[in-house]
């Protein structure tokens, strides 16, 4: 009875793929006329099924069968018609092969099939770790159907490769099917909006179906577009071998921690007595408190080495080589750090991290392909702990780098053979103040000098703007780009002072609206807080701030002779429902100027895709206060 259970399923099963996914060049000609998306009216292209067929073996293979089909909607979509699929070339043990691509038309009624040539196919080789395969397909137009399949093998495989259901293009049908050994043992990570369209066991395995799926585009403040996907991710949790004993793997992030610092392959490396070491140690020996030692071994390393581009958390031929070199990859930079502040006498450890680009580091889902970077974690106190980043020039030693907030970080202490998660985050609010003094004359011109004063997150975002750009496009960047705002006699302080805020000062013109005997100008000027990133109606997903900020504007702009006030902004004092946003703006008229002062405070980092509504209205609302203008009438 429970046979016949299994193989009436698995005929349920086949029949309703197939009605979804059909053979290579088997098309419903419905599909070739079809000119939207039904569930995404304006999409350009959209895909018609994304089916993977997976295969994980005991021995640690890993196959999997692919299937992808677009409908090209209108000319817009025609760029769906490029095709790069990226994959891990260590040690070649990924691999494609058995690759068909073709485009569909219907031309005069008639099916017309033009398949890709095997040598139009292209291997690129794009770094040290990484291969794509290339290919565009030939005749696509609006109405295309475009198709390909391949199968991929990893030989030496330790868990799937996640399966996202979701694209920058809406998806009618995504199907994972994930087929392993029975001694074999998998956790599963699902991140989707609504329940899955199938969610079924089978024999050996697991299918999750995912239907009318809408696309994700990047958004502001989205810490990574992977994180905001609809996807799974499976790890392996356990291996139960042929003499029936259980074997744990990555039950826990302790375990996989243990497991790792205990590999001699991985840690060796890490561990090497590096070229004029000593000279170093003596150098910090000679300062008085940690926090210099820290410090001045921070920057050393920051400057010596040159980050070679590639982030991760391992290193092939180990710190020494890389020192003599005077260059390397993110762990072996960072981990010449640590060997340096440990071999100094600072609590130092290695920790693996997630950056922000790769994806939040889960602590409830172990799975160790999640990590991809290595920093020095020094905790000072119960409460304050350093995470130490050397590949980026503009960092402070006392400021977690922003590419790691409001993730995890896995901390090794193989000494005390503790292995702990710590979500890095930062209590101390980044600032910003910009001040400006403006004459106003009757030519419609406004004169005036201004400071901007950077603090936290602010002085290393517009630091490394500074540092990256020359002089004339770092002014436009002051300006925004505004043709009415000229700058002059542009002076830093504090470039190379960690422990001071970025001031920069410079005089300028402002070219006034003038019609009609009115002068009026915008006085948010100087502050990058012009365009409101948050104008559309929807969000796909949650926000990411990374660090709370205040910013404050305060004004003096001298009324010309001949003119008068006609209107000024009111004052106001905005709050969201949650208390965490707050905008205040207040204005006077005194002794023939207008003195002004705006603030805004951002006190919480994060907030879920369902709270938007409410900071959508408000940020609208804080917008149009903001960009208020000034009205000078001629007497």
């Amino acid at each position: 009875m429970n046979k016949l259970f299994t193989l009436l399923l698995l005929l349920c099963l086949v029949s309703v793929a197939k009605a979804q996914v059909r053979g290579f060049g088997n098309i419903d000609t419905a599909d070739l006329r079809l000119t939207t998306c039904d569930f995404e009216k304006d999409a350009n292209a959209m895909v018609l099924f994304d089916r993977a067929k997976v295969n994980f073996s005991l021995m640690g293979t890993l196959v999997m069968e692919r299937n992808k089909r677009i409908k090209i909607l209108n000319d817009k979509g025609k760029e769906q018609g490029n095709i790069r699929i990226e994959y891990d070339n260590i040690y070649g043990v990924e691999r494609i092969y058995n690759i068909e691509a073709q485009t569909i038309n219907l031309e005069n009624n008639k099916i017309v099939i033009t398949k890709i040539d095997r040598k139009l196919f292209y291997f690129q080789h794009t770094d040290n770790r990484k291969d794509e395969l290339v290919f565009s397909f030939p005749n696509v137009k609006a109405g295309s159907v475009i198709e390909f399949r391949y199968e991929f093998i990893r030989s030496i495989a330790a868990n799937f490769p996640a399966w996202y259901f979701q694209s920058d293009i809406p998806s009618r049908y995504s199907e994972f099917d994930a087929y392993f050994d029975p001694q074999l043992k998998f956790s599963a990570a699902t991140k989707i909006s609504k329940p899955f369209a199938k969610d079924t066991t089978a024999p050996y395995g697991h299918i999750w179906v995912a239907k009318d799926i809408p696309s994700v585009k990047e958004e502001s403040f989205m810490r990574a577009k992977g994180d905001a996907l609809e996807s799974i991710a499976l790890s392996l949790n356990e291996v139960q071998g042929f003499d029936g004993k259980t074997f744990h793997l990555n039950d826990s992030w302790e375990a996989t921690g243990r497991k790792l610092a205990s590999e001699k392959s991985y840690s060796k490396v890490f561990d090497q007595h590096i070229g004029d070491e000593d000279d170093l140690i003596k150098q910090a020996a000679t300062l008085k408190t940690d926090d210099e030692k820290i410090a001045f071994l921070y920057n050393k390393v920051k400057t010596t080495m040159s980050w070679n581009g590639y982030e991760n958390w391992g290193s092939r031929d180990g710190i020494k080589s890389a020192w003599k070199k005077r260059s390397g990859n993110s762990a072996e930079i960072n981990a010449i750090l640590y060997h340096l502040l440990k071999k100094s006498g600072i609590k130092a450890y290695p920790m693996l991290v997630s950056t922000r680009e790769n994806g939040l580091l889960q602590p409830d889902f172990v799975d160790i392909f999640q990590i991809n970077n290595l920093v020095a974690y020094v905790p000072v106190d119960s409460t304050k702990y350093y995470v130490l980043d050397a590949t980026s020039k503009f960092e402070t030693y006392n400021q977690i780098p922003f590419n790691l907030l409001n993730s995890y970080g896995l901390c090794l202490d193989k000494e005390k053979d503790k292995y702990t998660m710590v979500f890095l985050k930062t209590s101390m609010p980044s600032k910003e103040v910009v001040l400006i003094s403006g004459d106003i004359g009757a030519d419609a011109k406004m004169h005036g000098s201004a400071d901007i004063v950077s603090y936290g997150y602010n002085r290393t975002g517009k630091l490394e703007v500074l540092k990256t750009i020359d002089g004339k496009k770092y002014e436009e960047f002051l300006t925004e780009n505004d043709n009415n705002l000229k700058l002059s006699n542009l002076k830093s302080e504090n470039v190379e002072v960690d422990t001071l805020p970025l001031k920069q000062s410079f005089d300028f013109t402002y070219d006034l609206n003038n019609t009609d005997n009115y002068l009026l100008f915008s006085p948010n000027i100087f502050t990058t807080l012009h365009i409101n990133p948050f104008l559309s109606e929807e969000r796909t997903s949650a926000i990411d701030f990374g660090f709370t900020n205040n910013h404050v504007i305060i004004g003096t702009y001298k009324i010309p002779p001949g003119y008068k006030v006609e209107s000024i902004p009111k004052d106001a004092n905005m709050i969201i429902a949650d208390k965490s946003i707050r905008f205040k703006r207040i204005l006077a008229q005194e002794d023939g100027s207008i003195q002004l002062r705006y603030e805004i405070s951002v006190a919480r980092t994060k907030f879920l895709r369902s709270e938007y509504p409410d900071l959508h209205e408000f940020y609208k609302k804080m917008y149009d206060l903001l960009n208020e203008q000034i009205v000078l009438k001629k007497i």
